[in-house]
């Protein structure tokens, strides 16, 4: 690796650790979106090995998103059921290289990003005013 991707990664990594709980969930929604964005292209363009990656990892921050939500929350298993469908379509979208299932998956996620984006702009307007 060099020295530009190290400092990459390093300010990567800062960004993480330094963020708030709210600005956590957006960056893994955000990248979540990226994930099966990339996926789908890479279904389209028929390179299995890359569309595998993107939407393993793409499960892997849907499974991350469900084990934070907490029974304290109403809407807990509202949220987690629309995860466990998502998780559930991204396999199938990736064992049966199905860019369209793909493409569904972030018609549900783009809004759900949007919503959680607009909460942590509330919150944090809220935070400031207070």
């Amino acid at each position: 690796m060099n020295a530009a991707a190290r400092a990459q990664q390093r300010y990567q990594e800062e960004a993480v650790l330094s963020a708030t709980p709210q600005r956590l969930v957006t960056m893994l929604y955000h990248r979540l979106l990226l994930d099966i964005d990339r996926g789908e292209a890479a279904l389209r363009a028929e390179d299995w090995t890359a569309a595998n990656g993107h939407l393993q990892h793409a499960q892997a921050i849907v499974a991350e998103l469900s084990a934070t939500l907490t029974d304290e929350w109403s809407g807990s298993q509202g949220l987690r059921d629309i995860y466990a469908f998502l998780n559930r379509t991204l396999i199938a979208a990736n064992i049966g290289r199905d860019a369209e299932s793909a493409h569904e998956c972030r018609k549900l996620v783009a809004p759900l990003c949007d919503a959680w984006h607009e909460a942590a702009s509330r919150l944090a307007a809220a935070s400031a005013s207070a």
